[in-house]
C-alpha cells in the first residue's frame, strides 16, 4: 500500500513513513493510492466478530506488510481491551430506527480513543524497530489532546507537546490533559483559538529547523492517516449490528475537522452500503455553508457549548476535495490557496456529486440545549453537547425513515457538565470510577502567547534530548 499527497507534489510513501510524517512536504495530506474494496459477501461474513477482529479485517490492507499480521492483531487486542464496554462501540436506541453509537467508552471518554490508543502502539512499534526518537506536536480543541497523551504517555521514543486554546476547553477536558504525569508530556495553553494552534502545528511541520536537525515531528492530529484508518472500523461495526450489509445505513456525525465523517465516506467507498452522511456542525458552520450552498468562506470563530467543534479551518476536508477533483493535486492546491484569500466555490457538477451522499446542518447553542433536555425527558438518556448536535442534525436532515439513522456519540456528557446544566437537566453527569479524583489531581501546563516563535522555542528547549 502506497500513500500519495492531496497536493500531488510530495513523494509517495509506505505506511511506516506516513505514520511518522503526518503532513506531506508539499503541505498536503496523505491518502491511499487506492482503497481496498470488500464485497457484500465478505462484509456479511464478519457478523459476530469481536471489535478487534473486525478492526484487523478492515485495517490490515492499509498496514499491509509494514507490520506482521500477528503483531498487528496483538496491538488491536490490547487497544480495545481497555474500553469499558465489551462491545467497544455499543448502540443505544433513541427512537424507531434511530440510534446513538457510544464512542466514548475508551480511557479518555471520547471517540478519539479509537484511533489514538492504537496510534501510540503503532508509533512505539515502528520507532523501536527504527531505533528512532520523535517529537509529537499536536493541537486540540478538547478531546484529541487527552486521548493522544493517554495513548503515547508510555512510549519510550516520544516526547509529546499538545497545544490547546487557553480557557476555551472544558475544565474536564483540560484536566484530563494537564494531570497526566510524565517527563515526556508537555501541555501548552495558547492565548488564542484552536485554529491558531492548528496553524502553528501545520507551519512547524512545514519548517522543522527549530529542532536543529536532531529529531523530527510526528503528528497525532487527524492529518495523520492512521487516525482516519482506525475510525473507518466503527461504521462497519454499526452496520453489521443493525442488519448490514443487506440494508443501507445513514450516519450523522458531529464534526469540526472533518476527519470522523471522512472515515464514513471511505467506508462507503470500501463497499459498505451507506445512503446518507450528515455533517453536523455548531455555529462555526463553514462545512454546512459549503455543503448546503457551495460556498467555502471563513468567518470569525465563535466560542460555543460544543468546544471540540469550534473549528473554522477543517483540515481533513482537503481529502474530500481531492476526490471531488478527480485526485488532481494541483487543482486542490489552487483552490485552497484561493480559499485563504476569500470565499471559493467548486464546479457545480462536483458539488452536486458530493450532495448525493452528504447533507448538513448547523445547530446553535439553544437547539443543542433543547435536544439534551428533550432526549433526557423522553428516554432518561443524557447526551453531551456534540452528540446532541448530531442527533438534532440527523432529525432535521433525515431522508428516509426506513433507513437506520445512527448518530456518532462522540463524548461522555461528564466532560461537559456546564452544557448539561444549561440545558435544564438537573441530573449531574458523573465521571467514571477511574476519573473520580480528577479534580484533586495536580495540573501541569504552560501558558504561552499566540506566537509561533515562542512555542517553537519552548519545544526546542524541553524535548528529552534537547
Amino acid at each position: 500500500m502506497r500513500y500519495i499527497s492531496t497536493r500531488g507534489e510530495a513523494p509517495a510513501l509506505g505506511f511506516e513513513d506516513v505514520l511518522l510524517t503526518g503532513l506531506a512536504t508539499d503541505g498536503g495530506l496523505y491518502v491511499p493510492e487506492s482503497l481496498p474494496h470488500f464485497s457484500l459477501e465478505e462484509i456479511r461474513s464478519w457478523r459476530g466478530l469481536s471489535y478487534s477482529e473486525l478492526a484487523f479485517n478492515v485495517m490490515h490492507p492499509f498496514v499491509d506488510d509494514a507490520i506482521p499480521a500477528d503483531d498487528f492483531r496483538k496491538m488491536l487486542d490490547e487497544t480495545y481491551s481497555v474500553f469499558s464496554h465489551k462491545a467497544v462501540a455499543p448502540l443505544v436506541q433513541l427512537d424507531t430506527n434511530e440510534w446513538v453509537m457510544e464512542l466514548f467508552r475508551g480511557p479518555t471518554l471520547a471517540f478519539k480513543d479509537f484511533a489514538l490508543q492504537l496510534l501510540g502502539r503503532l508509533l512505539d512499534y515502528v520507532l523501536e524497530k527504527r531505533k528512532q526518537h520523535v517529537v509529537i506536536m499536536g493541537a486540540t480543541s478538547g478531546d484529541t489532546g487527552s486521548a493522544a497523551i493517554e495513548g503515547c504517555r508510555r512510549c519510550e521514543h516520544v516526547d509529546i507537546f499538545i497545544l490547546h486554546p487557553y480557557e476555551r476547553v472544558s475544565e474536564v477536558q483540560r484536566r484530563q490533559m494537564t494531570t497526566v504525569k510524565g517527563d515526556n508530556i508537555h501541555n501548552i495553553a495558547v492565548r488564542g483559538n484552536f485554529d491558531d494552534c492548528q496553524r502553528m502545528v501545520k507551519e512547524s511541520f512545514g519548517n522543522q529547523g527549530f529542532l536543529g536537525g536532531k529529531t523530527q515531528l510526528a503528528a497525532v492530529n487527524s492529518i495523520n492517516w492512521a487516525r482516519i484508518m482506525a475510525q473507518i472500523v466503527y461504521y462497519f461495526q454499526a452496520s453489521l449490528a443493525l442488519g448490514g450489509p443487506d440494508r443501507s445505513m445513514a450516519f450523522s456525525v458531529p464534526t469540526g475537522n472533518f476527519g470522523d465523517i471522512f472515515a464514513g465516506y471511505l467506508a462507503k467507498k470500501m463497499g459498505l452500503p451507506i445512503s446518507q452522511l450528515v455533517i453536523a456542525t455548531n455555529r462555526n458552520d463553514i462545512l454546512h455553508r459549503f455543503m448546503s450552498g457551495n460556498r467555502y468562506e471563513q468567518h470569525k470563530l465563535e466560542h460555543t457549548l460544543s468546544p471540540s467543534m469550534d473549528i473554522m479551518v477543517s483540515s481533513n476536508f482537503e481529502r474530500l476535495l481531492f476526490d471531488l477533483h478527480g485526485r488532481d493535486g494541483q487543482a486542490v492546491k489552487t483552490l485552497l490557496e484561493n480559499a485563504a484569500k476569500g470565499p471559493v466555490s467548486i464546479e457545480d457538477y462536483r458539488w452536486r456529486h458530493a450532495r448525493k451522499l452528504f447533507d448538513s446542518d448547523a445547530v446553535d447553542d439553544k437547539a443543542t440545549c433543547d435536544t439534551i433536555r428533550e432526549i433526557h425527558e423522553q428516554n432518561e438518556y443524557l447526551l453531551d453537547p456534540h452528540t446532541a448536535i448530531g442527533v438534532r442534525a440527523a432529525r432535521n436532515c433525515r431522508r428516509d425513515s426506513s433507513v437506520p439513522m445512527i448518530t456518532l456519540g462522540t463524548a461522555h456528557p461528564a466532560k461537559f457538565p456546564d452544557a448539561v446544566a444549561e440545558s435544564g437537566v438537573t441530573v449531574k453527569p458523573q465521571l467514571p470510577a477511574h476519573m473520580a479524583d480528577l479534580f484533586e489531581r495536580e495540573e501541569r501546563y504552560t501558558v504561552l502567547d499566540n506566537n509561533i516563535a515562542g512555542v517553537q522555542e519552548f519545544i526546542a528547549k524541553h524535548w528529552k534530548n534537547a
